[in-house]
């Protein structure tokens, strides 16, 4: 994948082509759409195709107080646009001159003076610009005055379920539903970072932990889940079984949210290697324990209880690992 920061510059070869715009946070079934139908126009005109997106989100420019939302940070939203075939991306530096920049200038500058853009493909919420006030009727016109070509999506609707949205995959996530949000993502969200060194109190009890961040993902529901476990080797993603346990520690007293990943089987030393956790299903929440003897029998029964559930999970299950899941339906396509 070519990623470009600014348009200054681009080369010929991915100006004038079929563009298409969103936030694309989890890059989600209904993402999947909309840049599907952008490679579609792009083939039918023989021309190239570029995904343009925001960085950072404007929500966290806007709302710089709140707590973490993304589903995807930028390293995990590039892993899968290029996993789903995406070649160029477009990053648009979101800042204060940005916020303030109108709708008009938005499309003078970055679609038509920047991108030559011939085509764009938007959602149908897509919204820009100062205020908000550009939207689909805006590039419409814009379209109908003969500057580009123009493709609203409507909305991809989960069969007999909800909309596709990065909003509705946070409430799934939110409410211990990882299997709900794996049917609008198309695969197991996950979180990945770079394994911290902890207390090493888990190998003092038998259960040695991988510990990573959160940093800027949203905070699922606390407890623990059966998840897989993805370290890179020679290319690729080489994934375990595992459980993790997300939360607060508060047998020890713990303060703020970490994620402590068991890898069953395993026993290499991964610190400062970066790990991907794949949140499979909610086993229990979080709860304070009397002493280490009652932790350690409780983590025993919820290691045996996410074995039993990965080791059940046969191919092309949308709970397998998300890269073997994302291949399977590429094939299929």
């Amino acid at each position: 994948m070519r990623i470009f920061r600014y348009t200054a510059g681009l080369p010929d070869a991915v100006r004038g082509g079929v563009v298409t715009i969103g936030n694309f946070d989890g890059v989600h079934l209904g993402h999947q759409a909309v840049i599907g139908e952008a490679s579609l126009e792009a083939a039918r005109r023989d021309a190239p195709m570029t995904v343009v997106t925001f960085e950072p989100h404007p929500r966290r420019f806007f709302r710089a107080g709140e707590p973490p939302f993304e589903l995807t940070p930028l390293r995990s939203k590039v892993r899968w646009l290029q996993a789903i075939g995406v070649e160029t991306l477009q990053l648009v530096y979101f800042d204060a001159d940005m916020s303030q920049a109108s709708a008009e200038d938005f499309v003078q500058n970055l679609l038509i003076d920047g991108l030559d853009a011939r085509h764009v493909v938007v959602g149908y919420d897509f919204v820009f610009g100062h205020g908000r006030r550009g939207d689909v009727d805006m590039l419409r016109s814009v379209s109908d005055g003969g500057a580009f070509g123009f493709t609203i999506v409507d909305p991809v609707t989960a069969e007999n379920g909800p909309v596709y949205s990065s909003t509705n995959i946070r409430g799934f996530l939110r409410d211990g539903d990882p299997l709900g949000a794996a049917g609008l993502l198309g695969r197991c969200w996950e979180i990945e970072g770079r394994v911290q060194t902890g207390d090493q109190r888990g190998r003092t009890i038998g259960f040695p932990t991988a510990n990573i961040p959160i940093d800027d993902y949203v905070e699922p529901a606390l407890g623990v889940y059966a998840v897989w476990a993805g370290l890179e080797r020679d290319g690729a993603t080489e994934w375990h079984m595992g459980s993790a346990n997300i939360g607060h520690r508060p047998t020890f007293d713990g303060e703020g949210v970490v994620i402590e990943v068991y890898l069953f089987d395993f026993t290499d030393d991964i610190y400062s290697q970066l790990l991907r956790v794949a949140l499979v299903d909610y086993i229990r929440p979080e709860r304070k324990f009397d002493g280490i003897p009652q932790l350690r029998e409780q983590i025993a029964l919820d290691c045996a209880k996410a074995r039993k559930l990965l080791e059940s999970i046969q191919s092309g299950d949308l709970r397998g690992p998300p890269d073997q899941v994302l291949s399977a339906g590429n094939d299929k396509n």
